[in-house]
C-alpha cells in the first residue's frame, strides 16, 4: 500500500532555489536530533545528543532533493518562533554553510523564515548578525565530539553558492528518483542521518 512521504510527495517550492519549501524535524534548542524515517515517512528520535549543546536554528531538510550522502538536502532556518517538528516552512535562501561530516561533505543550506517579518529581511550572510555564523560553525564542529566523530565547517558562502547547490541537489534527485517511482524506489536506510 502506497503512503504519504514528505521527502518524495512535498513539493520544493515554485521558487526554489530562491525560496524552498523546508520541512522541519528539529526545533531551534533541541538535544533532541530527530530525522525522518525514509521507509515510514515519519519522525523518529534517533538519538539525544552527547554534549551539552543545542540546535542554533531549526533544522530539516528540502522536499524532493538529493545529495551525494544519500539524504535530502538540509536546511537551517532562521525564524522568531519556534517551529514545530514536521512543519512545513517557506524559506528564503540566503547562503550555505559547507562542511565535512567524516569525510563525507554535508552542505547545509542557511535560510530564513519567509513569513516571519523579524528575519525576512535577511538577503545574504553578511546581513546576519556575526555572533549567528560563529554560534552556527561551534555546534556544528562540537555536537558529535563527544561520539568522538569529527566534523569540520570549511566556510560560509552566500546565496548565489547556495543557490547552486540546491539546483545540484535538484537535479540529481531527478535523476535518481524517476517520476512516479521516488516512493518505491527510496534506499531503505534506517533514517535521514543529519
Amino acid at each position: 500500500m502506497a503512503h504519504f512521504n514528505p521527502w518524495h510527495d512535498v513539493a520544493r517550492g515554485e521558487d526554489a532555489p530562491r525560496v524552498v519549501n523546508g520541512i522541519i524535524e528539529i526545533p531551534k534548542g533541541s538535544k533532541g536530533k530527530y530525522e525522518l524515517d525514509k521507509e515510514s515517512g515519519l519522525l523518529k528520535l534517533d538519538r539525544v545528543l552527547f554534549s551539552a549543546v543545542h540546535y542554533p536554528a531549526a533544522y530539516g531538510f528540502i522536499p524532493q532533493t538529493y545529495c551525494d550522502d544519500k539524504d535530502p538536502l538540509d536546511i537551517l532556518v532562521l525564524c522568531s518562533v519556534d517551529i514545530v517538528p514536521m512543519c512545513l516552512v517557506e524559506a528564503k535562501v540566503i547562503g550555505v554553510m559547507q562542511m565535512v561530516d567524516g569525510d563525507e561533505e554535508d552542505d547545509k543550506i542557511i535560510a530564513v523564515a519567509a513569513h516571519d517579518i523579524s528575519v525576512n529581511h535577511y538577503n545574504d550572510l553578511d546581513d546576519l548578525p556575526p555572533h549567528t555564523l560563529r554560534e552556527m560553525q561551534r555546534f556544528f564542529e562540537d555536537y558529535k565530539a563527544l561520539e568522538h566523530k569529527h566534523v569540520t565547517v570549511e566556510r560560509f558562502m552566500g546565496r548565489e553558492e547556495a543557490y547552486r547547490i540546491v539546483e545540484k541537489s535538484i537535479d540529481l534527485y531527478n535523476e535518481t528518483f524517476k517520476a512516479g517511482q521516488a516512493t518505491q524506489d527510496t534506499p531503505q536506510s534506517a533514517g535521514v542521518e543529519l
